[in-house]
């Protein structure tokens, strides 16, 4: 259940053009007072298009790659609390030029953010979405929560779990820091390089008849831990407006329930409206798959009494509908 409490100060998001910002800034607003002056910040081309923001957040720009305009952003907001969701958050585009620009924007810039935070902004509360993915094979010994060793296998859960050390290291006892190892999350406007989109453009795209029914897979035995992506909303809400009694750095925000991919896609191909061959594609198939991932959501639990609002079939089927309403609106369609 969502904290309805306030949160006082100026806030700053970072990845205001990402699928999740798009979400959490509407929440977000009505937590905070208008008339302070909140920070969205997006990419240094800025939004792609005029963005609709939420009353009290104005639009800024700025490469996060850069420590300079990092700094200087941090100097002219000065913000009370920093939501930062700015990532190259795609494992497979991860491996991409050797991971450096994995590493570029999820170490080097959150480094930069750190140390912007503490010349200019030493009282702020810094939120770090970060990932399950950071567990990597320790996945092999079973249910894990914040306590298990971690064993990141790709640039980006690499990236992130450095990115952590960092945080600590540098921020103990200097400045408020909540690290969020977020799992799978999806809902409309997410791309379709993740895989529920992925699955549902497919089927989208089928139905329209711009594609023969045949879709294509990777690999549908893994399983994952999914959430709707209002529910990790909920969850980062919940952690900042608490944030002063909080117990731990670390929160795992899981549902703690491990699904096939399989049986995920099955319920999407049940609400298709024609039938669908599926088909393995060995492209699709990424390295070092863990078979699965069991997260333990207890200590954000039993800490906010936080749980998630939303069932896996509100979540599919969102996922599709959006997809169908994106195919929908193309030119000549």
């Amino acid at each position: 259940m969502l904290s309805e409490a306030a949160l006082e100060g100026r806030v700053l998001v970072t990845g205001a053009g990402g699928f999740a910002a798009r979400h959490l800034l509407p929440r977000l607003a009505r937590h905070v007072d208008p008339e302070l002056g909140h920070a969205a910040v997006f990419g240094p081309s800025g939004p792609d298009s005029a963005p609709t923001l939420p009353q009290g957040f104005r639009a800024l720009s700025c490469d996060l790659t850069d420590a300079g305009a990092i700094d200087a952003l941090i100097a002219a907001v000065r913000p009370d609390h920093v939501i930062h969701l700015a990532a190259q958050s795609s494992v497979g585009a991860s491996f991409a030029d050797g991971g450096r620009r994995t590493w570029s924007v999820n170490f080097d810039g959150t480094a930069a953010l750190a140390g912007a935070l503490l010349r200019h902004a030493p009282a702020a509360t810094l939120l770090f979405a970060s990932t399950v993915e950071v567990y990597g094979l320790a996945f092999r010994a079973g249910r894990l929560d914040e306590t298990a060793a971690t064993a990141p296998q790709n640039p980006y859960a690499r990236s992130k779990r450095a990115a952590e050390d960092f945080l600590q290291d540098t921020l103990a006892g200097r400045l408020p820091l909540i690290i969020a190892r977020l799992t799978n999350h999806s809902g409309a406007g997410q791309s379709a390089q993740f895989v529920l989109p992925s699955f549902a453009r497919q089927i989208a795209r089928i139905e329209a008849g711009l594609e023969p029914p045949v879709l294509l897979v990777g690999n549908l035995d893994a399983e994952r831990d999914f959430l709707h992506v209002d529910d990790v909303i909920d969850a980062e809400l919940t952690l900042l407006t608490r944030s002063t009694s909080l117990a731990h750095q670390v929160y795992n925000v899981a549902s703690g329930t491990p699904v096939p991919i399989r049986a995920l896609l099955q319920r999407l191909l049940a609400l298709a409206a024609c039938p669908i061959e599926v088909r393995q594609d060995p492209a699709r198939l990424r390295p070092s798959d863990i078979p699965r991932v069991d997260i333990d959501p207890g200590r954000l639990i039993g800490e906010t009494g936080w749980r998630p609002g939303r069932s896996l079939d509100q979540l599919l089927a969102g996922v599709l509908e959006d997809q169908r309403r994106q195919i929908a609106g193309q030119p000549g369609h």
